[in-house]
């Protein structure tokens, strides 16, 4: 697998060894929605516990540039917490049906980790979308839940809690790290 497979996908190996399981998600509004999940988070890092700002982030205070199917250029704000909870934003909408567990999907990506807002990974950049089927466990829980819903067309900003994407870490991502994913819908449905 390339490095795609290594950060969002989740092979028999590695799925034996990180224990990711694909969970539902009962939100279905899709365009714009914001998606809670209860959990608690993991100890931070020591320069993470340092910097606090006393405000979580919402969707609105990440700056994406570039329309559906361009590379799109992320901005992480330096002024607020990275958020607890799974949020999901429509940037660009889509049409047609909205992706339902057990549909295969084709998205291109680009994320950015949060505590040193660079780009990890992104199938913009290798110029080939990655082909999946949403609620099979082939990719993080923040994947399986965020691309509810999604329409074919849409640009959709996911911001990933750690407990929701790798957790204490591997595959290339630091422990506790909250991950920043622009997605492309590129086909929903087969």
């Amino acid at each position: 697998m390339r490095k795609l497979g290594r950060i969002i996908g989740v092979g028999v190996v590695a799925a034996a060894a990180v224990a990711l399981t694909a969970c539902g998600s009962d939100d279905d509004t899709g365009a714009a929605a914001t998606s809670a999940t209860t959990s608690a988070r993991g100890s931070s890092t020591a320069a993470a516990a340092a910097t606090t700002f006393g405000r979580e982030c919402t969707a609105d205070d990440v700056k994406v540039e570039g329309g559906y199917g361009e590379n799109p250029k992320i901005t992480l704000p330096d002024n607020c917490d990275p958020p607890k909870q799974l949020l999901v934003k429509d940037l660009v909408a889509g049409s047609g049906p909205g992706a339902a567990t057990g549909q295969q999907l084709t998205m291109n990506y680009s994320l950015i980790t949060w505590s040193d807002k660079k780009k990890l990974d992104s199938s913009f950049d290798r110029g080939k979308p990655f082909p999946l089927t949403l609620g099979s466990g082939q990719v993080i829980p923040g994947w399986e839940q965020g691309l509810e819903g999604v329409q074919q067309g849409a640009r959709r900003l996911m911001i990933i809690p750690p407990e929701l994407g790798y957790g204490k870490g591997g595959n290339g991502v630091k422990p506790n790290e909250t991950l920043v994913f622009v997605t492309d819908a590129v086909k929903v449905g087969n």
